[in-house]
């Protein structure tokens, strides 16, 4: 048999699929994929800062200085 790989652009799109898919009795799989482990732990350290207040806040009109 064939695998078909299909790349839905939004919720509805997808609810679409599947409920057709569901309608004619045709099995699929479904795979997330993950976060890339290195960005997780850069904003899990950015938010560590935050909460322990190691942060600048700039002005907006400082921001083109």
């Amino acid at each position: 048999m064939e695998t078909l790989i299909v790349h839905p652009e939004n919720k509805a799109q997808l609810n679409a699929v599947k409920q057709v898919l569901k309608a004619m009795k045709i099995s699929f799989e479904r795979k997330e994929k993950p976060y890339n482990p290195e960005f997780v732990a850069k904003i899990q350290e950015s938010d560590q800062n935050y909460k322990a207040g190691k942060f600048k806040i700039i002005k907006v009109e400082d921001l083109w200085k």
